[in-house]
């Protein structure tokens, strides 16, 4: 079992936390809040600076650093149990985690941003220091270049504060996870001109997951440096690491789906005596430059580097070849075994941003508007990787197969380059009517090359998205808008012989996007409704000789990859938040209809894309107990509906419900403010299969975490 240093606890032990006390300023702060009531709630991400969420003509969520702890939530996977439009795409415990919003798996490559700036999410992105999550929903063409249409989830890095800041956590998992972390702050110099914030953290993860066992450390400090009246210099680095075993999902037995109640969800398939931890090492750093030309006017320089460093193994389970079959398990629960490994994986992102932001008066109308360039590159390094057959495993758990890691296979080297100048506009057409309006061209130029030097691909593209909005204020409380715009993602055909077009690059594939809503907030009540239709282009192989799609492309049977129709996703989507005396209340909605459309194949025309469920419903209350002050009683409950397991929907998962329980508690002793939380996830123990990723050609299950307790202190002086 891994221990953490002695010398850690007493560096981690050294302060204390800060954290607002009262019972009254506990309900303030600590109450699950996603839409904007001020400018305070507003989200960087969406590419319109400080304009309040509640009077932009676009769908985004805030999730706050106290909401995740309220929820117990220690990582990016689990916000999906806080809003209905995100729901789980391939979270695999161990590794890093795939979300979907509206139906569509965001790209870990291409959106997520980190304090506005492209990142890479391939790796276990912390949270510990992170002061929210700003999740914008739908295409995002004027946010980013090359994006999956779902949206863009922004991680706001925590910086300092004008109060200081003296906070240490404490924080207990079922039934072994135990943390310890520190986040300190403090202002110094002429008129407080010089500001610090250090958060610093360790985790031994023992979760009731079966060998699953291992530790993660955070170590994160910001700078910042007001120059004079009109300048300000923001300086951020963090560091972070991960070693834990993943876990592979379950899948279907031949055709059928198991029973959820007879499969024990701690069972880990991934627990041969040989197997090796993932371990996930992250280093990022950032420089920002922001100044004041005038009253109106305002120039920002933003900087970023992000080095990710991955060693990638597990014993993998995939497919049947006793029974010919590679998108599942044998009819008698046994699979074929392979040892994968992928030692010395290296990523890194660069991201340079110069903008120009200003409000100005032009022909009588007011602009408030931004234009600017942002720059990245890509590189990714990979060494030669075992990906070999070892043997028939059992879904119990019990199989024993020897170890392979012989390096057989190659991966593939690549290089990406951007240049994306955008443009967005605000104009106040009159006092209750504006027009938004967005525009990005982006240059791509991305090369790619096996780690033999085979196969070697280069194309360069160019593409332009816009986004138009028009929103009409009909009273001070209520905002209605309707909107249009359009992502792209791009694509180069596998370079294999057993492609007709191996190795060239595939037309720019744009998503287009319609939204209407409505968004109402007042003293104790914010609620809105949104209805989107978003259309993304597809592409598959389509075999030469039959012009239909296929999943087995050979020498023999040569393909074509290229657009085959579309899928069309379109829903309602509602949020409301309300609180009134103890009592604070939301609840999310999605309701869904997502399709495959006018494609080569007519039978798959029709049909619902793999792991989207139909509905989904999420809800959160708190209750501040009166006769006990300072004491809150949390509760959380998540409903999704059912799920394609196969591209065909022969085969679906049922829908499921789980609640989640919790209490917060604030008192003072010994002039120390302290919080403690305790909750129970999964109350009624329910088992269910909570996603079902369609992945490299196979079904996988994964089930709901079993019922688990967890508590945390929070101490600030």
């Amino acid at each position: 079992m891994a221990r953490l240093p002695h010398h850690t606890f007493l560096a981690l032990a050294a302060a204390a936390a800060c954290t607002p006390l009262t019972a009254q300023t506990v309900t303030a702060v600590e109450t699950i809040t996603v839409t904007g009531r001020s400018a305070a709630n507003s989200a960087s991400v969406t590419g319109f600076g400080d304009v309040p969420l509640s009077r932009t003509p676009l769908s985004a969520t805030v999730i706050t650093a106290a909401q995740l702890q309220d929820a117990g939530i220690a990582g990016l996977a689990d916000i999906t149990r806080l809003d209905a439009g995100t729901t789980d795409a391939y979270n695999a415990p161990g590794y890093w985690g795939q979300v979907a919003v509206r139906g569509f798996t965001l790209d870990n490559r291409f959106n997520y941003r980190r304090d506005g700036l492209p990142i890479n999410a391939e790796t276990v992105l912390p949270t510990g220091n992170k002061a929210a999550l700003e999740l914008m929903k739908g295409a995002s063409g004027i946010q980013a270049g090359t994006s999956a249409p779902g949206g863009l989830l922004n991680l706001v890095v925590k910086r300092p504060t004008a109060q200081p800041r003296r906070a240490l956590q404490v924080d207990w998992v079922e039934p072994g996870t135990v943390g310890v972390a520190v986040d300190l702050g403090d202002r110094a110099g002429t008129d407080s001109a010089f500001g610090w914030r250090l958060n610093a953290a360790a985790r031994r993860l023992d979760p009731s997951l079966r060998d699953s066992r291992g530790e993660s450390h955070l170590l994160a400090g910001a700078v910042e440096w007001r120059l004079g009246q009109a300048g300000l210099l923001e300086a951020e680095l963090e560091h972070s690491r991960q070693s834990q075993p993943s876990t592979p999902g379950f899948s279907l037995l031949g055709n059928t789906l198991p029973d959820a109640d007879a499969i024990d969800p701690r069972i880990n398939l991934n627990n041969q005596a040989w197997s090796l931890p993932v371990v996930l090492r992250g280093d990022t750093g950032s420089l920002r430059y922001t100044h004041a030309l005038g009253d109106d006017l305002q120039a920002t320089a933003h900087l970023m580097q992000q080095t990710l460093r991955s060693d990638d193994r597990i014993a993998f389970p995939f497919g049947c070849s006793a029974e010919n079959d590679y998108t599942r398990y044998c009819s008698d629960g046994s699979f074929d075994f392979y040892d994968f490994r992928s030692d010395g994986e290296r990523r890194t992102s660069r991201a340079a941003d110069l903008s120009l932001a200003g409000r100005h008066t032009l022909a009588g109308l007011q602009h408030s508007w931004r234009v600017g360039v942002l720059g990245t590159s890509y590189t990714a390094r990979y060494q030669r990787q075992a990906y070999n057959y070892v043997g028939t495993g059992t879904i119990d758990g019990m199989a024993t197969v020897p170890p392979d890691p012989a390096l057989t296979d190659e991966n593939t080297q690549r290089d990406e380059r951007s240049t994306e100048w955008h443009v967005q506009d605000v104009v106040q057409l009159a006092p209750a009517w504006q027009l938004w309006a967005g525009l990005r061209h982006t240059r791509l130029e991305r090369d790619s090359v096996r780690t033999d030097g085979s196969r070697p691909t280069s194309y360069d593209q160019a593409v332009t998205t816009p986004w138009l909005a028009l929103a009409w204020q009909f009273d001070p409380q209520l905002m209605g808008y309707a909107s249009w715009g359009e992502g792209a993602e791009s694509e180069v055909a596998p370079n294999r012989a057993r492609y007709s077009n191996a190795g060239q690059a595939l037309p720019t594939l744009k998503s287009r996007q319609w939204e209407a809503g409505i968004k109402h907030r007042s003293d104790r009540m914010a609620w809105q409704l949104a209805w989107f239709d978003t259309q993304r282009p597809q592409w598959s192989d389509i075999q030469d000789s039959t012009g239909l799609p296929t999943d087995d492309c050979s020498d023999a049977e040569p393909c074509t990859r290229r657009a085959d129709g579309r899928v069309r996703h379109a829903g309602l989507e509602a949020e409301a938040e309300w609180g009134a005396g103890p009592w604070s209340l939301r609840a999310s909605a999605l309701v869904l209809r997502a399709r495959r459309e006018a494609g080569a194949d007519a039978a798959r025309n029709g049909l619902r894309p793999t792991n989207v469920p139909e509905r989904s419903l999420k809800m959160q209350a708190v209750y501040n107990v009166s006769a006990l002050p300072g004491l809150a009683l949390l509760a959380f409950a998540s409903h999704e509906g059912r799920r394609a397991v196969l591209p065909d929907n022969s085969i679906a998962t049922p829908g499921w419900t789980r609640v989640d329980l919790g209490l917060r508690q604030a008192q003072q002793w010994s002039g120390a403010n302290l919080v403690w939380r305790l909750g129970v996830d999964n109350v009624f123990d329910t088992r269910a299969w909570k996603e079902a990723p369609y992945q490299f050609g196979h079904a996988y299950l994964y089930p709901l975490a079993p019922r688990t307790w967890h508590a945390s202190l929070n101490i600030s002086l």
